[in-house]
């Protein structure tokens, strides 16, 4: 029998925990042609609830369509503009015949070389010469809204990992393009989202940036507690088996309500049990979550200097007052300055987080990890 627990995918299906709320703001921002930036820790189920809200919208109104855009590998301004323009085009047509047919018209003056291989649905790519993006690149930032325009649609282009643009060493110039145009866009809407939370608020809630207030920030927090007990308990009993709502709390506060946490571990518990959730059960399945993570943690510690794996042990261990002559001397942080530089690093790496007492671990389990392996 199949897992009704996911991760590592989209939460999808009866796999995806409430949200209502968050859903349907987020689908009344986009519909209504507010750009929308969606900003949590990692692993909170940002393009989910993205994919779910979208699908909805696209099933609502036949003069919606929906462009998604994964920017995690791109790595250039060229492979931005290439995979940009392939999949405006394919989000505004659905047959691949009409893809060849809008790319030829609207990108007519770039020359682009397109070519369908033997799944037209999986192999559809435009070549654009660099020297012809260099030449149009208003032209291409605009394409959307060209296409919506002419076709009488409301485009959503939705941009994942967008923070991974802005590794680009010819980001800035591209940002404060992608502003200008963008932002006069009548047809078109935006939606950001990325797993790095700390960079998308650098990008998106900076006065000094392009693009402070393109549009709503909406923070996207966890889950509730008796949202996910509901979940697991009727995800256990719809599969033949059975967890007490007890036992269910037990395992979303194991992982501090954290979505993919909580969704693993209950992966691993379901599958340890025969009928019954035990306590027992839940420790064992803990263990496995660990294990699994183990070396994603031990790669994560590997790229830290000692000061900041000392730093992370003063906070593992309570310390928050971490730029005081004990705790440095305790813990051997070094000055003061050093201090403050590795604080700002291990946020920016989405380890610490500024909490209204001092600073924390984002990852609750890595934390567990890190208490067992560092703390003293």
């Amino acid at each position: 029998m199949k897992s009704p627990f996911q991760y590592g995918k989209l939460a999808e299906g009866i796999a995806f925990v409430n949200r209502v709320k968050e859903k349907q703001m987020l689908k009344n921002n986009l519909v209504s042609g507010i750009n929308t930036m969606l900003i949590s820790p990692r692993r909170l189920g940002k393009s989910s609830l993205v994919k779910l809200a979208t699908r909805e919208l696209l099933n609502e109104n036949k003069e919606i369509k929906v462009c998604y855009i994964d920017a995690f590998t791109l790595n250039s301004e060229e492979s931005f503009y290439q995979t940009f323009a392939r999949e405006v085009v394919k989000s505004t047509s659905s047959k691949w015949e009409s893809w060849l047919t809008t790319g030829k018209k609207y990108l007519q003056a770039l020359s682009p070389r397109i070519s369908i291989g033997n799944d037209p649905m999986c192999d559809f790519s435009i070549r654009l010469e660099m020297s012809a993006i260099k030449e149009n690149e208003l032209e291409l930032l605009n394409l959307p809204e060209k296409i919506a325009k002419s076709k009488n649609l409301k485009l959503i282009v939705c941009i994942d990992e967008f923070q991974n643009l802005a590794k680009m060493k010819t980001y800035p110039e591209l940002e404060q393009k992608m502003r200008s145009v963008w932002q006069l866009q009548q047809n078109v809407t935006y939606c950001f989202y990325g797993s790095k939370r700390h960079m998308m608020m650098d990008i998106f809630n900076s006065s000094s940036k392009p693009f402070y207030r393109f549009g709503q920030i909406m923070f996207l927090s966890k889950i509730a507690e008796n949202e996910w007990v509901d979940f697991i308990v009727n995800a256990f009993s719809a599969t033949g088996k059975s967890i007490t709502a007890e036992l269910a709390q037990r395992l979303v506060k194991q992982v501090d309500l954290h979505s993919w946490y909580v969704q693993q571990l209950a992966h691993f518990v379901w599958y340890l049990t025969d009928n019954e959730v035990t306590a027992e059960i839940i420790g064992q399945a803990m263990e496995q979550v660990i294990d699994a993570n183990l070396p994603l943690y031990q790669r994560e510690c590997e790229a830290l200097s000692a000061t900041q794996i000392n730093l992370l042990t003063a906070v593992a261990n309570g310390e928050q007052m971490l730029a005081s002559a004990d705790v440095t001397a305790k813990y051997r942080l070094g000055t003061s300055q050093n201090v403050s530089k590795n604080k700002k690093i291990l946020q920016n790496a989405d380890l610490l987080e500024k909490t209204k007492d001092g600073f924390d671990f984002l990852d609750p389990v890595f934390k567990q990890w890190f208490v067992v392996e560092y703390g003293r």
